[in-house]
């Protein structure tokens, strides 16, 4: 069981896990997993349908593409068992190596795609392919990388522990859209369109081998060992989940459902409906993006201080209250077109995820006993990003043609009311010992 008194703060087996090594490990992975990630999100926003996708209305291009944006959300939870399964079976540190690898080789090969003026109909179906790859390769990552700093986080330093993952998502944007943000200003529309949007999936590669690099220093954590010991693996770790714990696997992808929406809409789909819509230039959006999340940065951390001090739910509920008004400064912020209230707009969306997605980081690995514990968090995790991410672009994409951006923060605000009823059925963890 989860609560037996074992704390994760004992040293494994082999020493090899000092914090400074487990806060880098975790967050290094996590930030390039999600720079792999979201360059495909800007990508899809900015150049993705007009490569791949010949319809003659910028509109269906653009739902095109966040289409793909969305394949990758479906194959997450394929990720998470599959990754899952040998995670808590295996062990965490090979499990999450091997989850590095499929993400960095997918995006990589992404940037070589020929486009569909070169090699036709092949070219959307092998962005497709390495799209789901993406996703496949994500769903791994996240949990390995949760517990990896939970698993070794000292007695009420959980949320703290926990929050270096969460810190990886803030980096990997400013990295990924920082470096398109240097791409607008350096290159023509015409050069960034034919070649220059590549260059960020091919700079994949280099992260890659840094993060493979730091992960194959680390030991395994001792909550696992202490599993080992105690003969507790199970042999089919998902099935277990699902028969045993499917409430909590539940109610923790309930719980994510506002991070992912607040981040896509501020980001993708916001992105795409600035460039698009208001007309506001590329440079300037991306430069604004890059402000705001530095915001979502400085949030992870207090709201993770917050989560161990108080305890999760009453940092999350607080954080979701403010999510489901911020629902409402959408249309007259993002709508007005004028940089500072775009800007503002920005600022409150992904604070707010920072302070909704901070405590995640130790919540959801609390759920649930070790040997099922990779896989409960991956599943939890990436169902919400079904929920909550996979078709949020689309939808709001639809919904802004048809209604105006008052729907989409009507959405937004819906969204996070489904996380506030997840947050609210389930447990105070914070005093939860990990074994």
């Amino acid at each position: 069981m989860s609560t037996s008194p074992i704390s994760a703060a004992q040293p494994n087996a082999s020493g090899q896990n000092s914090s400074a090594r487990i806060i880098f490990a975790s967050f290094i992975g996590t930030a390039i997993e999600f720079y792999d990630f979201y360059v495909y999100a800007t990508a899809a926003a900015l150049v993705i349908g007009p490569v791949f996708f010949p319809h003659g209305s910028a509109t269906a291009q653009a739902l095109s593409a966040f289409v793909t944006f969305g394949i990758a959300f479906i194959a997450r939870p394929i990720g998470s068992f599959l990754f899952g399964h040998f995670g808590d079976r295996i062990g965490r540190k090979s499990t999450l190596v091997a989850s590095l690898l499929v993400m960095g080789l997918s995006t990589t090969l992404i940037g070589l795609v020929p486009g569909y003026d070169s090699i036709g109909s092949l070219a959307p179906i092998l962005l497709c392919i390495l799209r789901f790859g993406q996703g496949i390769g994500l769903g791994g990552e996240w949990g390995g990388a949760a517990l990896l700093a939970t698993e070794n986080a000292p007695a009420g330093k959980r949320g703290w522990f926990g929050m270096f993952p969460q810190l990886g998502p803030s980096i990997g944007f400013l990295a990924s859209n920082g470096l398109f943000f240097g791409l607008a200003l350096s290159l023509s529309d015409e050069q960034f369109r034919s070649w220059g949007w590549r260059v960020p999936f091919l700079v994949s590669a280099v992260l890659v081998v840094l993060g493979l690099y730091v992960r194959l220093k680390i030991a395994e954590t001792p909550a696992f060992q202490a599993a080992i010991e105690r003969k507790e693996r199970v042999k089919v770790p998902i099935a277990t989940l699902l028969s045993q714990h499917w409430r909590p696997t539940l109610l923790g992808a309930l719980a994510m459902v506002v991070c992912y929406t607040l981040f896509y809409n501020a980001t993708t789909f916001s992105l795409s409906y600035g460039v698009s819509v208001l007309h506001i230039p590329r440079p300037t959006f991306l430069g604004m993006l890059c402000i705001a999340v530095v915001f979502m940065a400085l949030a992870t951390p207090l709201s993770a201080w917050a989560s161990d001090r108080y305890g999760r739910k009453p940092v999350l509920i607080a954080g979701i209250i403010a999510a489901i008004l911020s629902g409402f400064t959408m249309a007259p912020l993002l709508g007005s077109g004028q940089t500072p209230l775009v800007l503002l707009f920005l600022v409150i969306e992904l604070f707010l995820m920072g302070v909704t997605f901070a405590p995640m980081g130790a919540l959801l690995p609390e759920l649930f006993p070790t040997n099922v514990r990779y896989t409960g968090a991956g599943v939890s995790y990436n169902l919400g990003g079904i929920l909550g991410a996979s078709v949020a672009p689309y939808i709001a994409q639809v919904l802004a043609a048809h209604g105006g951006l008052s729907w989409v923060g009507a959405y937004v605000s819906i969204a996070a009311a489904v996380s506030m009823i997840g947050v609210l059925c389930m447990r105070e963890t914070r005093d939860t010992r990990l074994m």
